[in-house]
């Protein structure tokens, strides 16, 4: 938590606040990489870092490429795959109350549902939707489905209505990526549509439901929201901008068309990515979750057992979790996350004392990890 914190109001007092941290020999590094990371990259970016009693927030480039506004710090924005670590949150929670069992098959739950082309649901556990390790085909992979929503024919898409159902049809149409007993891992969003529709059965309500009633109402995260189909991101925020190049945050021209993406119905991410929110209140989501405010020691200790991921010895995989050795060899845990026009991530130390968001405006050429390792390692 932040209690006893109060962040700058205006995004001219934040800005003001973080460099006169930075001037304190804090941040210097951290408003460097930030600086860095939008030239030739996404147009702006936003971030808070917080230990202890200092509290940091930095800004570059511009939230608003048609009227040049800057971004705030208080700017909400899409989160992608951060959403994870909430729905996870959620599913240790129902565990510990004896609702359901990590051990439990998706089967049990959602009976022939995950079936076809070598799919069965029947062989894997709740657990390994969680950390990745179910080989359930990711649908964010299908050819028609990347042309849609992250080439140019999302501008014709935007507003589709996406189902649970109808995204585990399509990624049934596929193969898995590997048998879920060779204890391999592939990181696959279909694993947590899933995961939101077993919360659903458990609970008789929506993971949206839940995630709001167990960790945004007691945390007081006002300023985050599941906006399930609609599609605006409320104020304050920036704009979102996408080259649409087919895929999400890769390379891309400079001089390449830039589209605002701000608008879109969420549905296609749902329980795999469509949370929105701002730093503050990442902030003190993942402080309050690794200081053990959410989950019980044994929960915790569950959702920080990691699976490796191969060709990235710095980086293994929990329950809705990552953790990153950096170069300096600190740990640190949480998740990044990416939709159209947005790139963000979360990390912080392993009891959650030091802790940094940032967003970036823009899903091409982003190198968040680089503010990363200037916030935790100066460099």
């Amino acid at each position: 938590m932040t209690a006893g914190f109060t962040l700058p109001a205006s995004a001219a007092d934040a800005h003001d606040a973080g460099q006169a941290s930075a001037a304190r020999g804090g941040h210097q590094a951290t408003q460097a990489a930030l600086d860095g990371v939008v030239q030739g990259g996404p147009p702006g970016a936003i971030a808070l870092a917080e230990r202890g009693h200092d509290v940091w927030a930095g800004r570059a480039g511009t939230a608003d490429l048609a009227t040049g506004r800057q971004p705030r710090t208080d700017d909400r924005f899409r989160v992608g795959s951060i959403t994870k670590t909430f729905v996870a949150t959620v599913i240790l929670q129902l565990e510990a109350e004896g609702k359901l069992s990590l051990d439990d098959t998706v089967d049990h739950w959602l009976p022939g549902l995950v079936r076809g082309n070598g799919h069965d649901g029947g062989k894997i556990r709740l657990r390994q939707l969680l950390n990745h390790t179910s080989g359930v085909y990711s649908y964010t992979d299908d050819e028609d489905f990347k042309r849609k929503e992250f080439g140019t024919g999302f501008l014709r898409h935007r507003y589709d209505t996406w189902t649970p159902e109808q995204i585990v049809r399509l990624a049934m149409t596929h193969q898995p990526s590997f048998d879920p007993d060779s204890k391999n891992w592939g990181y696959s969003d279909t694993n947590y549509i899933l995961a939101g529709m077993v919360i659903r059965k458990a609970t008789g309500h929506s993971y949206a439901h839940e995630i709001e009633r167990r960790i945004l109402r007691p945390l007081h995260m006002d300023s985050t929201t599941l906006p399930g189909t609609r599609a605006r991101v409320p104020g304050p925020s920036g704009r979102a901008y996408s080259k649409l190049t087919g895929e999400l945050a890769g390379p891309a021209e400079p001089d390449s068309a830039t589209y605002d993406v701000t608008e879109l119905n969420p549905s296609l991410a749902g329980a795999a990515g469509e949370i929105i929110s701002n730093t503050r209140d990442l902030n003190r989501f993942y402080r309050a979750l690794l200081s053990g405010r959410l989950l019980s020691k044994r929960q915790l200790e569950e959702m920080t057992t990691t699976e490796p991921i191969e060709g990235m010895p710095a980086v293994s995989y929990g329950l809705g979790l990552m953790k990153i050795k950096l170069s300096c060899g600190v740990d640190v845990w949480g998740h990044n996350g990416g939709i159209q026009g947005s790139i963000s991530q979360t990390v912080a130390t392993t009891d959650g004392g030091h802790v940094l968001s940032l967003n970036f405006n823009g899903d091409w050429n982003v190198h968040e990890q680089r503010v990363v390792e200037a916030e935790f390692c100066g460099a």
